[in-house]
């Protein structure tokens, strides 16, 4: 069975003040000289009022690197004693070697103790999760931290597509704003980070025991949906970034993160939510007891009803007043997100003592998601 594991603090990080929808364009830049078409479409289609940036609103230029923005929210816990291990994860980390993790802890400045580093995209934190408390329900750790980060505005910027706008022209002159699938994200990516703290026993006025997470893929019956620092090719495929040309690099945009957004309309629910949800109902009875919260990330307030349709077919009702998200306020923050919404409502006083809670992660990059089901002790 292994050791019981608590969550017994929260913290979440965001970058400098809230930027407005229409104060976007002016910190990320306009791609060609040119407002986007795309920009007010997806805006009315997210829900999205402000997020943050950890740009100098000036220059443009970062304030912080992805490793101190993770560090802050690590920092944000508070004074948490000793940790035996720390789960790190970005879906962009800062470079590609060193690992993000060990990065992270040299901003820390902690002593030494296991490090991890969990990548992917959405599913990362949840991953990081799910390493630190395997760590200590096996008896590896006493404590451990999670924690998510997300710098996505250095991809958003709009210099790393300039070339390919200059590239392309012609086709410019026609249609302003570059291909949808890169276009749409710039407008629904943002910076943030939030960490977790999970313990071999209860502390403070307010823990969750951590009953059970689940991960899984559907990467063996669909192909990749978001991607960054490749192309997809005509079958499906991806051809990786070390087999472009430096030129190719900067024409094709390779490294701005894209998405095939009609492969997400027709899978993201079934794939992500549906039919793994209708597993884990039977092998947790989570039919028998009541969700009191449910935390759903999802990337926009389009998918709203969608996931709600899903909840249902996969054999739960949870009434939408227990649904709880910060999507609007706080930005989607990619891996971040769960961290930061949980946080928020640990902090707001409104769990009580008998709560479940029900987290729910999915990923577009090939379709994969995480379940966390906890309870108020």
């Amino acid at each position: 069975m292994g050791n019981e594991v608590f969550l017994t603090r929260t913290a979440a990080y965001l970058p400098l003040e809230p930027v407005a929808n229409d104060d976007m364009e002016a910190v990320l830049g306009m791609v060609g000289g040119r407002a986007s078409r795309a920009r007010r479409i997806v805006l009315r289609n997210n829900g999205i009022q402000s997020r943050h940036y950890a740009l100098d609103r000036v220059t443009g230029e970062p304030v912080m690197s992805n490793a101190e923005l993770a560090a802050r929210a690590v920092r944000a816990l508070g004074d948490v004693g000793a940790v035996d291990c720390l789960a790190a994860s970005t879906s962009r980390p800062d470079q590609l070697m060193p690992s993000h993790g060990v990065m992270v802890h040299g901003a820390l400045g902690w002593p030494r103790l296991e490090v991890v580093s969990l990548a992917g995209i959405c599913l990362a934190g949840a991953a990081a999760f799910k390493y630190a408390w395997l760590a200590v329900r096996a008896g590896d750790a006493q404590r451990a931290v999670a924690v998510a980060s997300e710098m996505a505005s250095l991809a958003l910027r709009a210099r790393n597509f300039d070339a390919e706008a200059e590239h392309k022209v012609h086709a410019l002159e026609e249609r302003p704003e570059i291909a949808f699938e890169k276009d749409f994200l710039r407008w629904m990516l943002s910076d943030g980070a939030g960490a977790v703290l999970l313990e071999n026993q209860p502390s403070g006025p307010l823990s969750l025991k951590v009953l059970w997470v689940e991960l899984s893929s559907a990467a063996h019956e669909l192909p990749a949906c978001m991607y960054s620092g490749a192309e997809k090719n005509d079958d499906d495929s991806l051809t990786g970034w070390q087999l472009f040309s430096n030129q190719e690099l900067a024409t094709r945009s390779v490294f701005t993160v894209k998405q095939d957004v009609k492969l997400l309309n027709e899978h993201v629910v079934r794939a992500t939510l549906t039919e793994p949800l209708r597993e884990l109902v039977k092998k947790h009875a989570l039919a028998d007891r009541p969700i009191d919260w449910f935390l759903p990330h999802y990337s926009s307030q389009y998918f709203a009803e969608p996931l709600a349709a899903g909840v249902v077919e996969a054999g739960l009702n949870i009434p939408t007043e227990n649904w709880f998200t910060n999507l609007a306020e706080k930005g989607n923050t990619g891996s971040a997100s769960a961290f930061i919404m949980l946080d928020e409502l640990f902090r707001s006083g409104r769990i009580q003592k008998g709560h479940t809670v029900l987290m729910f992660v999915p990923e577009s990059g090939r379709f994969s998601s995480g379940f966390i089901f906890m309870e108020a002790v």
